[in-house]
Formats: structure tokens, sequence, C-alpha cells
């Protein structure tokens, strides 16, 4: 048997278990996780944009640990599954956004995001994807199918980026090819190292002045 297979058989053996109360448990998680990460996204920096953001990571792992499903069924087990398919389209995906980039000079100059820092956004990148993959698209699958899924946790990832309007296209389009990933490989480690490369190409290569050092939320309007 297939490794999809599997994860479609485990995954299927599960449905019947499936209830009303099991899909408000589901959206409510979903909702109370991505609530708690746009208040953190649009509170200043202090004390209260401390507490969204712990209150959120404390909810994230709580709902992690809590949660019905695998660790292969998150994304967690098999660091290697579909990797070397995942990374060449990343490298590929890298270059075209590289080459986008080369047009745009003229409007002027981008931003390397500076190393003592890039490291931490690789962080954050496998972190966003485990938020995504791990805990929101498990969740939603069961309840509305996998197509439509990809497109409603696209749509929550997208929005998380608003008002950077570059950031919020792109994470559209990357939010989709990052689901259809974690829908056939089912593994978060390569997704969120694309995902880190992307984010670093983009920086490197688009004009700061329409990314505002990649920001979102209040710190995108901050430093207007």
């Amino acid at each position: 048997m297939t490794q999809k297979s599997e994860i479609i058989a485990e995954r299927s053996s599960q449905i019947p278990d499936e209830s009303a109360g099991s899909y408000r448990r589901n959206l409510l998680e979903i909702t109370v996780a991505f609530l708690l990460v746009m208040a953190a996204v649009w509170t200043p920096a202090g004390r209260l944009n401390s507490f969204f953001s712990t209150s959120a990571a404390a909810c994230v792992l709580a709902f992690a640990i809590s949660g019905r499903w695998s660790s292969r069924e998150m994304g967690l087990s098999r660091p290697f599954t579909g990797a070397g398919k995942i990374l060449l389209a990343g490298a590929a995906l890298c270059g075209a956004i590289w080459l986008a980039g080369v047009s745009l000079r003229h409007a002027g100059p981008a931003y390397a995001i500076p190393w003592s820092r890039s490291w931490q956004y690789a962080i954050w990148a496998v972190v966003q994807q485990f938020i995504l993959q791990s805990i929101f698209f498990v969740r939603l699958e069961p309840m509305i199918g996998s197509d439509r899924t990809i497109l409603a946790v696209t749509a929550l990832y997208a929005i998380a980026h608003i008002p950077n309007p570059v950031l919020t296209v792109l994470s559209f389009i990357g939010g989709i090819v990052f689901c259809e990933m974690f829908r056939r490989w089912r593994n978060i480690f390569p997704i969120g190292t694309i995902h880190a490369a992307l984010g670093l190409t983009i920086a490197a290569s688009f004009p700061d002045r329409w990314l505002h050092h990649m920001r979102v939320g209040i710190g995108y309007l901050a430093a207007r």
C-alpha cells in the first residue's frame, strides 16, 4: 500500500466517528486560533501583543496535543516523504520570483533580510505551515472535502497578510500550492522549507516600498 493510500485509509476509518459535536469543536478551534493570530497581527508591540501572541501559541499547541489526528496525518512523522518533489517545485518558484523581481528593479530597491533574522523567519515559516496544515487543514478536510479545504485554508492565509497587497496576492497563490502539497504528501517540513525560501526570495527581489520589510497587519500600516 502506498503512503497516500495509507493516509486515505487511516482518515477514512475515522470519518464515521465524526459528529455534529466534533464538527463544532473543529470550527471553534480553527476560529479561536485564527482570531488570536489576527489579534497579534493587528495590535502594536507591547503587553497586549505579547498576550495575544502567547495565547495563540498556547492554543495551537493545546489543539495539536488534544486533537484526534495522528502525527502522520498532521504531517509530522515522515520528513522525507515527497521532499524531493516539493523542494524541486520550490526551487522553480523561487527562480520565477527572482526573474519577476529583475523586471521590477526600476520600481525601487529590495530588502534582503539580514542573516540574524533569516533563520528566525525560516522557523516562523515552518510554524505557519503547522498552523495552516496540521491545525486548520486536517480539521476542515473531513467536514468540507479536500478541494474546498484548500480554498478555505488559502483564504485564511491570504487574509492574515492584509493589508500588504503584494503578500496578500502571493500568499493566496502560495497557499494553494502549499495545501495541495500537503494533501498529496502530508509532510510540513519541506513545505515549511520552501515557504521560507520563497519569502526570503520575495524580500530580496521585490521593491521594499511595496513590501514594507515583509510586514503585515498594523506593522505594514505603521511603516508607511
